[in-house]
């Protein structure tokens, strides 16, 4: 055996602990009887991969680099263990050296997954071509972005021609917290107030610029009023000089899935923009996305499913 490939071997191998050399847990047959819910969650757990994707999920833009004794010190995983994980994960191509020796930062393979992921999906595949329309008829930049849990996520982009665009840096795969953009705030717009307290326990909510909601309280009134309008604006809501227009996406049973949103590079919107037509563009953007998903309102606003084997869209 190549020693890169003996090192390697050795690397993923020391990464499990005990318990991940543990037998199988015999699988459950159809005669089995059912097992506890919370047994299940956690019976066929593997350790070892568990702790090496909460080191992944460590990594964001606003904290792009770490050391072993950091992420040890941040999940409470023994300092060996986390070397060893880094060890295998770098072997992988997850992460690579970011500079120093000591520190790693995410790697090619996680690219490849995430963009690889992202072309799988039929909101991107059915959105682009609608986006780039908008994009032609507005002139600037828009996206589709989608929420995962406390973050939204931007999955698809049509690139405006206007220099003005190059210093924005939203790409696909940015990360912004959903709370403080107004891009969340539509992405949110049908859970309700429970809900939110469920994503959000924490008594103050992180603070980013003086309009970001302080509260789930707040945060839920903000969410109730772009939903009931149907749309947002914002100007420097969450970066400064940057205003956005955002409209929600909904699928085939009637959830909002996604949001359009165009991006003007100002830190305000000027009324003439908005009384040309943009909040309409971004809108009817929007519902188009929705008609591909297979989202039909019904004659008292409810969603209809209508389903794709029948070839409505």
């Amino acid at each position: 055996m190549a020693p890169a490939t003996l090192k390697r071997t050795t690397a993923m191998a020391e990464a499990l602990t005990d318990d991940d050399m543990l037998p199988d847990p015999a699988m459950p047959g159809d005669g089995d009887d059912p097992v506890d819910g919370a047994a299940t969650e956690t019976r066929y757990l593997v350790p070892g991969l568990e702790r090496g994707l909460r080191i992944l999920t460590q990594f964001s833009p606003r904290e792009p680099v770490f050391s072993a004794p950091e992420l040890s010190q941040r999940l409470g995983i023994p300092r060996t263990t986390v070397f060893r994980l880094l060890q295998t994960l770098e072997a992988m191509g997850f992460l690579e050296r970011a500079g120093s020796e000591k520190n790693f930062r995410l790697g090619v393979a996680v690219l490849r997954l995430g963009f690889e992921y992202l072309s799988s999906l039929e909101l991107t595949d059915l959105g682009i071509p609608i986006i780039e329309r908008l994009r032609d008829a507005t002139q600037l930049t828009s996206h589709i972005v989608i929420r995962d849990g406390r973050d939204i996520v931007f999955v698809a982009k049509a690139q405006s021609v206007a220099g003005v665009f190059n210093s924005i840096k939203v790409n696909v795969g940015t990360r912004l917290p959903a709370h403080a953009t107004v891009h969340g705030h539509v992405l949110m717009g049908d859970l309700t107030l429970a809900e939110l307290r469920a994503l959000y326990p924490e008594k103050t909510l992180d603070k980013y610029t003086p309009q970001t909601p302080e509260t789930v309280t707040e945060l839920f009134e903000r969410v109730r009023e772009d939903a009931e309008r149907g749309y947002a604006v914002s100007a420097s809501s969450f970066e400064r000089g940057i205003s956005v227009v955002s409209a929600p996406v909904r699928n085939d049973a009637g959830r909002i899935c996604a949001a359009i949103t165009v991006t003007i590079p100002r830190a305000t919107i000027d009324a003439s923009v908005l009384d040309a037509g943009l909040i309409g563009q971004v809108r009817e953007a929007a519902d188009a996305l929705s008609h591909r998903l297979n989202y039909r309102p019904g004659s008292d606003g409810r969603a209809t499913p209508y389903m794709k084997s029948l070839g409505l869209k």
